[in-house]
């Protein structure tokens, strides 16, 4: 899959996503993102391709974050039009950040 993925792993819960996470796929584990109002956080990005940055994303959403990189593998520049397919994690979007 493509998409370099980054938990924070320095507000709590953050270790246990990247651990479910990283059963899957490769994750980066960073320990502050600056978003500690959203924890855990989880930020996905790709040269040539938007970034995104999730909060509130905890290990049941290892599925849902699994579905997305998919997405964003196939979509052209990583715009992702129809996020339905995201579930709960569509809820989480805190913010994309163009190509």
């Amino acid at each position: 899959m493509a998409g370099r993925v980054a938990v924070c792993i320095g507000c709590e819960g953050g270790t246990a996503l990247a651990d479910a996470l990283g059963t899957k796929m490769e994750v980066e584990r960073a320990h502050c993102m600056n978003a500690c109002a959203r924890p855990v956080c989880l930020s996905v990005r790709e040269e040539g391709k938007a970034a995104y940055l999730f909060g509130d994303v905890d290990p049941s959403l290892a599925g849902e974050v699994e579905v997305f990189l998919g997405l964003y593998d196939a979509a052209k520049k990583g715009i992702i039009t129809d996020a339905r397919a995201l579930e709960r994690l569509r809820f989480k979007l805190i913010g994309r950040i163009p190509a």
